[in-house]
């Protein structure tokens, strides 16, 4: 018997409605609507790169237009309304989710002990119930603040020095947590302390963690494979997540691919009858760190778009830049645009812009794009877009 077939166009507005990309990006973009995107998403990746604004930010800004950088420091530093952790890579997450990173704090703490003993990560694990002791009696500590007399490298993860390495097992395994971010560096202190006790209490079984973390990534995704599902959060493990969607009541269909290949996936009863909403004909520009694009093979099965991060290549052989941007209009991927905020400057400066085939800078395309850019500018703090002459398009400020 044929399974129901979702097609790519459905399968794009359900997929952007459960990642909040369907409607205007309205709303005051902090506090209590702040907390409610970010748990309506699951979690917000991290990024350093600071180009625009770092991606955490740029995330945040594409669904409300009036969001700050400034609105998140409340949630995570005076609130704990979020905490920082891991899901696929360093992220914050809603503080409600926490009992259930338990199953990871847990699952890591050997994983942890032996791979870095393999790395020859010598004399971590001496160092770690001493410096949670000093934390619990002196307070907070960054990475600088541990470990004095230590031989210092270069800061990379391979070059940790003990109690860096010590200090990072502490957060890893919820020992620790961030409680404050000083020029992007971390300092951390005794999880009861950061947290409450609402959430630090509870310690749910193995079985209702699995529930609720393939439930909760399900509800974000709308339809996926058991692999997509477990790779959500990256705590259950594939076969857990397998295990779950055979016995989860979940319905299976084929979804449409842009080439009209079909993908088997699961999905909740009522999915082909949702009416999602139509998307909206704003033009956006997106961080490459955007929920809705991380998992790169899926952003192409779904919207033909091909996008690889180009930072490790060398500048000789990248096919467009450092940090090139998505762009999104309606429900399509219609191009990248290479931009930097230079603050010594006060100009957010564009330096290359490439359209997908079959996209055409029609004057009311281009229109958009430079209303996008003023909203960027505005949002990384410069007054003025300044862009190459070669481009071919007239900044408007």
């Amino acid at each position: 018997m044929a399974l129901p077939v979702l097609s790519n166009k459905k399968a794009r507005a359900v997929f952007l409605d459960r990642h909040l990309l369907n409607a205007a990006p309205t709303g005051t973009g902090k506090g209590d609507d702040l907390l409610s995107l970010i748990t309506q998403l699951g979690f917000v990746q991290v990024d350093s790169i600071n180009t625009v604004e770092r991606a955490h930010h740029m995330v945040l800004r594409a669904r409300r237009a009036a969001y700050r950088p400034k609105n998140l420091t409340p949630l995570l530093e005076r609130d704990h309304s979020l905490f920082e952790h891991w899901t696929h890579d360093a992220s914050i997450i809603p503080a409600e989710f926490f009992p259930h990173w338990k199953l990871r704090f847990t699952r890591d703490a050997e994983k942890l002990r032996k791979q870095w003993r393999s790395w020859r990560r010598e004399g971590f694990e001496e160092k770690v119930d001493d410096l949670l002791k000093q934390i619990a009696n002196e307070g907070p500590k960054s990475s600088a603040c541990v470990g004095e007399g230590e031989k210092r490298g270069s800061g990379g993860w391979w070059d940790w020095h003990p109690s860096k390495t010590a200090l990072e097992y502490l957060w890893r395994t919820g020992a620790l947590s961030v409680t404050r971010r000083e020029a992007f560096k971390k300092f951390y202190d005794v999880t009861e302390r950061v947290l409450d006790e609402a959430v630090t209490s509870p310690a749910p079984e193995q079985i209702e963690s699995i529930d609720w973390l393939c439930n909760a990534a399900l509800d974000r995704l709308g339809f996926a494979t058991s692999t997509e599902i477990a790779d959500f959060w990256d705590i259950v493990t594939k076969a857990e997540a397998k295990e779950w969607c055979a016995r989860a009541g979940l319905i299976e269909l084929d979804i449409e691919g842009t080439d009209g290949t079909l993908r088997r996936s699961f999905a909740r009863d009522g999915l082909m009858d949702e009416t999602p909403l139509k998307p909206t004909s704003r033009l956006r520009i997106l961080s490459p760190f955007d929920p809705a694009l991380r998992d790169r093979k899926r952003a192409e099965r779904l919207f033909g778009f091909h996008y690889r991060i180009e930072i490790f290549v060398p500048e000789a052989k990248r096919q467009y830049g450092y940090y090139v941007f998505p762009i999104m209009e309606s429900d399509k991927l219609i191009g990248r645009i290479d931009m930097k905020a230079i603050r010594s400057e006060d100009a957010l400066n564009v330096t290359g812009l490439w359209w997908e085939n079959g996209v055409q800078a029609t004057p009311a395309r281009l229109e958009k794009l430079h209303k996008e850019l003023g909203r960027m500018a505005r949002f990384a703090g410069v007054s003025r877009v300044q862009i190459a002459p070669e481009l071919g398009l007239i900044p408007r400020n």
